[in-house]
């Protein structure tokens, strides 16, 4: 998964909120990557072309954010370790990084890595619609959604999105059922558990924001799975081809296994001191 902004405790890993976050940059002014000294160099060296940190994300997403790899290597992700085949073909590098460079777009609905012909914050368009418009009555705010696969069709309250391709409908990560995610806690009742009494306070309708915000994640996920058949074609060829070695990369510094130094500064954490 990637996001654009600092995930909370409540941004999705499992059940644990977001424990293991590993971000770009270890600076906040990204002086400092988060990328193995001399690998940039070495790999710039063997592709005749500068590789820069984003290029070593969209290449690693390229390859890990698909269900082909996940299937593959199912046996040896229970370790929870994570392996990525480094491949030493210019050519393929570059395939696998521009539909990594294209995911990582799309999941942080376009706040990253955007195309030159593309504004920031612009989501493609999918297939999806809303054929018949969400009620913003308080009254009729809906309290529940379904799904019909022979017609693909998700009803929401009165209102009605098609067409919605029963893999989009069912779209996972790690077993949360993504859309149906995102509609349990907008229903009237809200989901998940109550820690404080925050969690009462809920829409009072249903807003034209909530349709839109719906039909982007339609649209990111049809455009999601519509690269999975490319993403397994260039994952077997990284795997057929020549790849580095670990023992070909340069060693981890032992001051970049420990977390950096905090920027100093004398205002509290919203700047309302100091």
């Amino acid at each position: 998964m990637a996001c654009s902004t600092i995930p909370d405790l409540h941004h999705f890993r499992g059940s644990y909120g977001a424990k293991d976050t590993i971000p770009l940059y270890r600076a906040a002014d990204a002086s400092q990557t988060n990328v193995l000294p001399g690998l940039l160099n070495m790999l710039g060296s063997a592709f005749e072309r500068a590789v820069n940190p984003e290029d070593s994300l969209a290449y690693v997403y390229g390859v890990l954010v698909q269900p082909a790899f996940t299937e593959r290597f199912s046996a040896e992700l229970e370790t929870r370790d994570l392996r990525v085949p480094l491949t030493k073909d210019a050519a393929l590098f570059e395939q696998i990084r521009a539909i990594g460079a294209r995911l990582l777009w799309l999941h942080t609905y376009g706040e990253r890595l955007v195309p030159e012909d593309r504004h920031r914050g612009q989501v493609p368009s999918g297939t999806a619609r809303c054929v018949q418009a969400v009620s913003g009555d308080v009254e009729r705010y809906p309290d529940r959604f379904s799904y019909a696969a022979d017609t693909n069709t998700l009803h929401v309250g009165d209102g009605v999105f098609a067409p919605v391709k029963p893999n989009i409908f069912e779209f996972e990560v790690s077993g949360l059922k993504v859309v149906q995610s995102w509609l349990k806690y907008r229903m009237r009742r809200g989901a998940g558990r109550k820690s404080s009494p925050l969690d009462d306070i809920r829409p009072a309708q249903w807003t034209s924001d909530f349709t839109t915000e719906l039909l982007e994640l339609l649209w990111v996920l049809e455009a999601t799975v519509a690269l999975f058949p490319e993403q397994e074609r260039l994952l077997n060829a990284d795997i057929e081809h020549a790849w580095f070695r670990a023992d070909d990369l340069p060693s981890v510094p032992n001051d970049l296994r420990a977390a950096p130094p905090a920027r100093p500064s004398r205002d509290d954490l919203f700047g309302l001191e100091g």
